[in-house]
């Protein structure tokens, strides 16, 4: 009895350890390569999965997650033979665990060197100038290259990205020194092009200061013109208002008498006025005639009615 217990103890704890031995868990984004005696037998995905010990065994574990593979600085020499120093970022992912565990040895590696000699390539065939500006044109070129080699690995890549390009000391002072010649051109033509626009805007200012000018004194001109004609024509709308009124007046009764005073009147202020601002005095000879001088003007009046 005892030895019978023993036996089912030891029987249990064998089928635990072989339980234990064949239980596998797959992680999420992974996939496990399963050779039954040395032989590919099957690919596991994420779960629980139970293999048979000592038979079957999980020969290659692969992550499906996106990886990131830092590409070591390399020296390339352009086209017009300048030495630079290029490193750079590839991102990939297993997408065919099966091509991966037997498609090649060291995927990673391999897309790394594949890499690194289509870089060489694509650098040899620009000028250094270049270099900066066709990083895009140079990462695709990359890609592709990998791309195409990777479809038997069962691997995808995805981008791939150039970090740095560190050109020579001496041709990096070069560099500095064409750019700060370059902006100091730059900047010339911009202070020039701002002198010229700035003299441009005077001489325009100027210009239509003088044509506000000149027309100014144009409408200053034709308002005095209208103005002088507007008061010569009141002035003489007055003078032959008042002439007709003296007319009228004339004819009416009384009016000459009125006529011969007025006229006398005036001939001693006119005379008392010469004599008050100058001390010459045009006498006529018959002075003292006044009532004569009346009558000649009176005469004249009578003979123009």
């Amino acid at each position: 009895m005892t030895s019978t217990l023993v036996a089912l103890i030891a029987i249990a704890i064998l089928v635990i350890v072989v339980l234990f031995k064949g239980a596998i868990i797959v992680p999420q984004k992974s996939a496990f390569i399963v050779e039954r005696l040395g032989k590919y037998h099957r690919t596991l995905e994420a779960g629980f999965h139970i293999l048979i010990p000592f038979v079957d065994r999980a020969a290659y574990q692969y992550s499906l997650k996106e990886q990131v593979v830092d590409i070591p600085a390399q020296i390339c020499i352009t086209k017009d033979n300048v030495s630079v120093e290029v490193d750079g970022l590839i991102y990939l992912e297993v997408q065919d665990a099966h091509k991966a565990a037997y498609g090649i040895d060291n995927y990673l590696r391999a897309a790394s060197q594949l890499a690194q000699t289509t870089l060489r390539s694509a650098i040899g065939k620009i000028d250094l100038d270049k270099t900066f500006e066709e990083r895009d044109k140079i990462n695709t070129e990359v890609i592709d290259a990998i791309d195409q080699a990777a479809l038997s690995w069962g691997v995808k890549v995805l981008r791939y990205e150039i970090k740095d390009i560190t050109p020579p000391v001496s041709v990096k002072e070069a560099m500095e020194a064409q750019m700060t010649a370059e902006r100091q051109k730059r900047a010339n033509i911009a202070t020039s092009e701002g002198l010229r626009q700035s003299m441009i805007n005077q001489s325009e200012g100027e210009k239509q200061k003088q044509i506000n000018e000149a027309q100014g004194k144009a409408a200053q001109v034709t308002l005095v013109a209208e103005a002088d004609a507007k008061r010569i024509e009141l002035i003489a709308k007055a003078t032959g208002e008042g002439i007709s009124k003296v007319a009228s007046a004339i004819k009416d009764d009384g009016g000459i008498e009125a006529l011969n005073m007025r006229l006398a009147e005036q001939y001693i202020m006119q005379f008392g006025n010469l004599a008050k601002n100058t001390n010459t005095i045009i006498m006529p000879s018959n002075v003292a005639d006044v009532a004569g001088l009346i009558a000649t003007a009176m005469s004249t009046v009578k003979e123009t009615r």
